[in-house]
């Protein structure tokens, strides 16, 4: 925790819908002002798009079939802890992109699938942005949770999960149903270890849970639309939290415990805006009253 260099982590599994979660908190920056460092999860991948199908291959070759992106084999938990740790210290750091598409590689002059060079974070940044698999872990040899002054859970009811990225992977990247089936079940055992611990660790939780009939993921012809869904917040310490006001602001929501509140799932980025506005505000007011005093 920092109050001159403040952290916000957005943690979730790949298909969660993190990066929705991330464009709201653009919007949010954007209008009042705020000036972020984005650190996206995968640059702390420990394998590049190739090496990772070699080691995947030579897993699979000594019987390992549970070799992912979700586990500590093939992530580095040390640098991204110590990125956090020397950004809430000092508002430095050290970062690399990973270059997920042609586009983004062209100007680097790079491959698809590979990394840039490490390089220092840019100077005079109000907070640090984090969005990935892993802004919640802890081992026993690392605590990256311990660090954010904000984190958030992303994480849609488990066969709407698989659902969004059987869409993705199939439509987007061109991989066949049972690809990506494999995938998920090659993930499961990093999944419930590495994956889901976070979600008791976050400050706020965000699930959807579709309303109409996702049995068979599998078989979906398509993702439940927002308008089709509730999205269930749960708040680890609602202190703070104007619970009425949110109530009367978001049609058709509810409370259905102390600490939860349910929205319509076309509202859910209405009810972001109005929860974590007032987060932000406070955030800078800190920093403000921080560096103040130095």
């Amino acid at each position: 925790m920092s109050e001159r260099h403040p952290i916000i982590a957005i943690t979730g599994s790949s298909g969660a819908g993190t990066t929705s979660v991330t464009r709201t908190f653009e919007n949010i920056f954007r209008r009042e002002g705020v000036k972020s460092v984005v650190i996206e999860g995968d640059s702390f991948h420990r394998y590049d798009r190739q090496q990772m199908k070699t080691m995947l291959a030579e897993a699979e070759q000594t019987g390992n079939m549970n070799f992912s992106h979700f586990g500590p084999e093939t992530n580095l938990f040390d640098e991204l802890e110590n990125l956090f740790r020397s950004y809430g210290e000092s508002g430095t750091g050290m970062r690399r992109r990973y270059l997920h598409s042609t586009e983004e590689a062209e100007p680097y002059k790079q491959e698809p699938g590979t990394f840039t060079a490490w390089e220092g974070l840019p100077e005079g940044t109000d907070l640090l942005f984090y969005e990935g698999l892993h802004g919640g872990v802890a081992t026993d040899k690392v605590n990256v949770a311990q660090y954010p002054d904000l984190l958030i859970g992303v994480v849609p009811v488990i066969n709407l999960e698989w659902i969004q990225k059987l869409w993705r992977d199939k439509k987007q990247r061109g991989y066949s149903t049972e690809a990506v089936t494999d995938t998920i079940l090659r993930r499961m055992p990093d999944y419930v270890n590495y994956i889901c611990p976070q979600f008791s660790r976050t400050h706020v939780n965000f699930q959807r849970v579709p309303c109409v009939d996702t049995s068979n993921p599998f078989i979906a012809r398509e993702i439940p639309s927002p308008d089709e869904s509730m999205v269930v917040i749960r708040f680890a310490n609602p202190k703070g939290i104007d619970c009425q006001y949110l109530l009367n602001m978001v049609h058709g929501s509810f409370m259905s415990r102390a600490n939860t509140i349910v929205v319509p799932g076309g509202k859910m980025e209405l009810a972001m805006q109005l929860i974590f506005t007032p987060f932000v505000w406070r955030m800078m007011e800190r920093r403000k009253r921080a560096l103040g005093a130095i």
